[in-house]
């Protein structure tokens, strides 16, 4: 294709501007040394979380700035036009450099948000929202699940009525990773109560500093809070600012939830990696038991990236990833769970009892986060759904 660099010269000339513009990252040491943290969810106050957040919108608008952010987007947009998967040859060779860690909230940004806005944003709201969270000038969260709604995100019960241009909104939403650092929240809002479940829905972009609008932390199993609840008490939101027609929130929903679930195939790739390292080098012979835990998390590494590899080439060959990405996420969510019952096999007591040594205690924060991926990007009742309904041809769940 004219104009498209192939991967290989576009890997080389990605590895020269980034040896200009970061360190390389260390060679990691020997085992049992270096950083000893296993965490699935980062622990953090909300000043670490600022202070990590501003250093990572640095990187990324130094990324955008030259040429390396927003490769698959028009040139409009501060982009090159690149195919999708160019994204991801980019990542390959950003790993090697010493480069802050992407929090939820930048792919959220960049990679759900922002397309969502491509897709069904009126030309103002494009030229109005696009350029500044593609640089990460401002950044988004998702105000999608609800307590009483559980994994079914059709049935929201946050309500917006319209007041004249403007519409007010009141509701309380959960699991919102991000909220203290975002600039907006694209809040999913019941607009017509009366309407069947996945009608009367409409999507909402809510500025998080508007009045009205409050942000508490939830407390996690590991100490940390990097989840939030979120309360909107009659948030007055110009219509300006709603996204897509109104009633047609489902749809503009699902166009999140799919690239979602495309960012979730490599979930908890790192840790297993790791789990096995800590199989090589425990200090006995391990029992037969545990060579086949082993043996059967390190094959589940290697189909797991098989699994993302059929998702790049589906983007490859221009088609959207269907069943792939919630196959992915599920597979992504089963080894996380056996990297957690090979550790447990493995350091037994030691693992629950701090005795300083590395590599042993610091797992806790893997089991007690790993449970939350079930949930997180949609729950693994709703990927099976998918794959019965999409793929099997099962029949569907009664309309209620």
């Amino acid at each position: 294709m004219p104009g498209i660099p192939e991967p290989e010269e576009f890997g080389a000339e990605a590895r020269r501007w980034l040896a200009g513009a970061a360190r390389p990252r260390p060679a990691e040491g020997e085992w049992g040394s270096g950083p000893d943290s296993a965490a699935v969810f980062e622990n953090w106050t909300e000043e670490q979380e600022r202070e990590h957040t501003a250093r990572t919108q640095e990187w990324e608008r130094t990324r955008y700035d030259q040429g390396w952010g927003a490769l698959n987007w028009a040139a409009e947009y501060g982009g090159r036009g690149l195919p999708a998967y160019y994204e991801q040859l980019y990542r390959a060779e950003e790993a090697a450099f010493d480069v802050p860690h992407r929090t939820e909230i930048f792919p959220v940004t960049q990679h759900l948000v922002a397309p969502a806005i491509g897709i069904w944003g009126t030309e103002e709201q494009k030229e109005r929202w696009l350029r500044p969270m593609l640089r990460t000038d401002e950044l988004a969260c998702q105000l999608f699940s609800e307590t009483e709604a559980g994994s079914d995100l059709a049935a929201v019960r946050t309500r917006a009525v319209r007041d004249g241009d403007h519409w007010v909104l009141d509701g309380h939403k959960v699991w919102t990773s991000g909220a203290r650092v975002a600039t907006w929240g694209v809040a999913v809002c019941r607009t017509d109560p009366e309407a069947r479940k996945h009608a009367g829905i409409t999507v909402f972009l809510v500025r998080m500093d508007a009045p009205g609008v409050s942000v508490r932390p939830i407390r996690q199993m590991t100490g940390g809070a990097s989840f939030n609840e979120v309360y909107l008490d009659g948030v007055l939101v110009s219509d300006a600012d709603r996204l897509g027609p109104v009633g047609e929130g489902w749809r503009v929903t699902l166009s999140v939830l799919a690239a979602e679930r495309l960012d979730s195939g490599g979930l908890g790739l790192d840790n297993a990696d790791r789990a096995l390292e800590l199989a090589r080098h425990l200090p006995r012979p391990l029992t037969g038991a545990e060579r086949v835990r082993a043996a059967d998390l390190y094959v589940r590494t290697l189909v797991q990236r098989l699994i993302g590899l059929r998702v790049t080439a589906a983007l490859v060959a221009g088609r959207e990833p269907g069943a792939e990405a919630s196959v992915g996420k599920l597979y992504a969510t089963e080894t996380m769970r056996r990297t957690s019952d090979l550790v447990a096999e493995l350091l037994g007591p030691s693992l629950v009892a701090d005795t300083g040594e590395w590599g042993s205690y610091s797992w806790t924060e893997h089991l007690l986060g790993a449970p939350g991926y079930s949930i997180a990007g949609g729950t693994d009742e709703i990927q099976h759904n998918i794959v019965a309904e999409r793929v099997l041809g099962l029949p569907k769940e009664p309309v209620r």
